[in-house]
């Protein structure tokens, strides 16, 4: 499949989101460039986590993007990969929890 949806050349014209609304798309460099600062949280994690959330949300810029901020942070295959699978069990299981609601619902339309 040579042709996707998303085209990763996309990705580096991510900063040139500012010219249409400069001010507000600096305010959001500002904010995301510092969320991603040493902290609490090192740089190294913080990029693990935004790898995991990148697939949560099925970011294909952001999963290519952190999937290479993550090799050249250190993050090993395994270490992605797990982080992946803690990604998935989060998102199956917030499925799975609404699940209650239907429940509920069944239970109180058979009362």
């Amino acid at each position: 499949m040579d042709k996707t949806y998303y085209n990763p050349k996309d990705l580096k014209k991510f900063g040139s989101i500012t010219e249409w609304n400069e001010e507000l798309g600096n305010k959001f460099f500002d904010y995301y460039n510092r969320v991603f600062e040493e902290g609490s949280l090192s740089a190294r994690e913080k990029s693990l986590i935004a790898l995991a959330v990148a697939h949560t949300i099925q970011c294909p810029y952001c999963i290519d993007a952190y999937t290479g901020d993550g090799l050249q942070r250190g993050i090993t295959k395994e270490e992605m990969m797990e982080a992946l699978h803690v990604a998935g069990a989060i998102r199956g299981g917030a499925s799975l929890v609404h699940g209650v609601q239907m429940m509920n619902k069944v239970n109180k339309l058979e009362m």
